[in-house]
């Protein structure tokens, strides 16, 4: 496990390869392991917390003593960093987390439609791009179909033109299934 953090680009990579495939194979593997990765959530790195934010939502399908309910907060706390890429990363891991754990669904779905207010980035439209991508993994099994639908919506006026299509890719697969 140490591989993922090494100086070496392709130990790390590879190591990171091989975690991830073994947390999404067999979870029950790794999970004595949570520790180590939720430490390295809470990195200064962030590839470590890039790495943590995959392998954390992957484990959440072992994690019989809810963990992940405990950092919750630290977890989708990065959704409203500043960082881009690590706020995507959490976004698109959300349907996993959300099928693992559906006593969490509320929250996920209340951060992903709150990114707007909750990222503090620069690039907050194309961190809606990722949400809005979540989402659409997430709808189907929603509550809160009207919300989400308003939601993205409201994204079809973005700036970001990723942002834009991701909307109009949602609404016109989604939006007539409700």
């Amino acid at each position: 496990m140490s591989g993922v953090k090494s100086k070496d680009n392709t130990i790390r990579s590879n190591s990171f390869r091989t975690l991830l495939l073994i947390s999404e194979e067999n979870p029950e593997f790794l999970y004595p392991q949570w520790d180590y990765f939720q430490d390295m959530l809470g990195s200064s790195n962030n590839y470590h917390k890039y790495i943590a934010i995959y392998i954390l939502a992957n484990l959440t399908r072992a994690d019989d003593f809810e963990k992940f309910e405990e950092i919750f907060d630290d977890y989708y706390g990065i959704l409203a960093g500043s960082k881009v890429m690590n706020a995507s990363h959490v976004a698109v891991n959300s349907p996993i987390i959300f099928k693992n754990k559906p006593k969490l669904r509320t929250r996920i779905i209340y951060q992903l439609l709150n990114v707007d207010t909750l990222h503090q980035g620069r690039q907050k439209e194309l961190v809606k791009a990722y949400a809005i991508e979540a989402l659409r993994k997430i709808y189907p099994d929603a509550d809160d179909k009207e919300r989400i639908v308003e939601f993205v919506q409201a994204q079809l006026e973005s700036s970001s033109p990723k942002t834009r299509d991701m909307a109009s890719c949602f609404l016109d697969r989604c939006e007539n299934k409700h």
